[in-house]
């Protein structure tokens, strides 16, 4: 039988998406990543899961967790789907080298 969808269900979907970026970008320069057109194209998909993922997870549980963005990776999201083929990668790269391993280490703890 499939594992139901619960909270931990997208924690673990999240956890994964964020660990791929971790991984795919770890001791890259902003300069590395923007030459890297799949790589970029990866990173923005895999924020755009994120913040779907974390739209599924109950109200309760985010105001349970509230040292977790959950705005900001909303509209991390839109920014990307949104601003019409120009995202700031100054901002990506920030939230990529700062805010996912902090995220990721959030999300570990639960």
């Amino acid at each position: 039988m499939d594992r139901m969808k619960d909270d931990l269900y997208y924690v673990e979907k999240i956890k994964a998406d964020l660990k791929f970026v971790i991984d795919h970008t770890a001791g890259k320069t902003k300069e590395e990543i923007e030459a890297d057109e799949l790589l970029i194209d990866s990173i923005m998909f895999r924020i755009i899961q994120i913040s779907e993922n974390s739209g599924k997870l109950t109200e309760q549980f985010k105001a349970s967790h509230t040292d977790v963005p959950w705005l900001a990776i909303k509209g991390m999201r839109n920014r990307i789907v949104h601003d019409y083929g120009y995202v700031d990668l100054t901002v990506v790269y920030d939230a990529v080298i700062r805010g996912m391993p902090e995220m990721y280490q959030k999300l570990n703890a639960i």
